[in-house]
C-alpha cells in the first residue's frame, strides 16, 4: 500500500510539473489521457511485483502515448519506482511505438527490438 501511494505521489508530481512548464501540457504532449494511463497501467510498470501482461484497459489508455516524450521527464526518483523493462514490455504488448535503438530514456537507452 505504501509503495502504491509513493508511486501515485511521484506520478502525480510529474504530471503537475509537466502541466506547469511553459507551453507544455503533459496530457496533450505525451498522452491523450495521462490520467487513464496512470490509473490503468500503473500496476504493470512499477518495479515491485512480477512482470505481467497489461490489461485491455491499459492498452486502450496507452493508445497515442509518446514514450520519447515521457523519457524527457524520467528522473532518477521515478526510475527508483518504475521498471524500464516493464514499461518496454507493456509498450510492446500494447503496440505502442518504441523509440529507436540508442535513444536515451532517463538513465537508460532503448535497445533494438
Amino acid at each position: 500500500m505504501a509503495i502504491r501511494c509513493l508511486v501515485m505521489l511521484v506520478l502525480t508530481t510529474s504530471i503537475l510539473v509537466l502541466g506547469n512548464l511553459p507551453n507544455i501540457s503533459g496530457q496533450s504532449e505525451c498522452a491523450p489521457d495521462i490520467g487513464a494511463v496512470i490509473t490503468e497501467c500503473e500496476q504493470y510498470v512499477v518495479k515491485q511485483g512480477p512482470k505481467i501482461p497489461p490489461s485491455k484497459a491499459c492498452c486502450v489508455a496507452s493508445k497515442g502515448v509518446d514514450l520519447l516524450c515521457f523519457c524527457k521527464y524520467l528522473t532518477r526518483e521515478i526510475e527508483k519506482i518504475i521498471s524500464f523493462d516493464k514499461i518496454l514490455y507493456a509498450a510492446n504488448f500494447c503496440h505502442v511505438k518504441i523509440p529507436p535503438a540508442g535513444t536515451k530514456c532517463g538513465s537508460k537507452s532503448f535497445l533494438s527490438s
